[in-house]
């Protein structure tokens, strides 16, 4: 079987929930997963994987009082000999899928943004609360074939920053605001392909069927399997 890691840890998600979730739906593509919460670890070894799969929520948590309580455990910055490990493996063809809360990682380091093809943007970002959300694929972007509008219980990030290149291929609101925001993309990064998808928030959201079709072709894509 191929090798992936999956690289997660956090708060205020299920974190263990969705990694063993996205370990399963990439299993049954061939995939063996090792998930961890060592980032500077997972990534001195990256080049011993296929696939990264990044579910994380990972930054230095200076936004807010309420992330006091959980700095001791949770507050991280990159070191720099891993941002140099992570942009050679995706300059060098390496392939990532990147779920959620991963566009909020690592807020110190704007190269993140260029690696994944977008951000969040702490000025201008923000989601309504857990509820249901509509979702619509981009009929003319190749990850999404047939796939209609479906519906699905998770959170619409508005206004995410997205580099230049970014192919955005899905569409959501929420009942709240019934803003169409993007929520996710491809991008090509030199000979890496990444494919970041703003949903999954809990297991319920990675397990419809619709999502684990987008993950399927994700991947797909991402390996080289699907040559769009």
């Amino acid at each position: 079987m191929k090798k992936n890691l999956i690289i997660t840890g956090g708060i205020f998600h299920p974190f263990s929930e969705t990694s063993d979730t996205l370990s399963e739906i990439l299993n049954t593509l061939g995939y063996d997963s090792e998930i961890t919460i060592d980032l500077e670890k997972g990534i001195k070894d990256i080049n011993n994987f296929d696939l990264i799969t990044f579910n994380a929520l990972r930054w230095r948590m200076l936004n807010h009082e309420k992330y006091i309580p959980y700095l001791d455990e949770w507050q991280f910055s990159l070191s720099v000999s891993s941002r140099n490990i992570l942009d050679s493996y995706l300059k060098n063809g390496g392939a990532m899928i990147a779920f959620h809360t991963s566009s909020i990682c690592f807020d110190d380091w704007d190269g993140w943004s260029k690696l994944l093809g977008g951000k969040w943007n702490w000025d201008k970002s923000f989601h309504p609360p857990l509820g249901t959300v509509e979702v619509n694929p981009i009929k003319n972007h190749f990850l999404n074939n047939n796939l209609d509008k479906f519906e699905i219980e998770d959170e619409v990030y508005h206004n995410l920053h997205l580099e230049p290149e970014s192919e955005p291929f899905l569409l959501a609101k929420t009942r709240e605001t019934n803003e169409e925001h993007i929520v996710g993309w491809t991008y090509k990064y030199e000979d890496g392909k990444v494919v970041y998808n703003a949903l999954g928030h809990d297991a319920k959201s990675l397990l419809q069927p619709e999502m684990v079709e987008i993950i399927k072709k994700s991947v797909e894509w991402v390996s080289g399997e699907n040559n769009a």
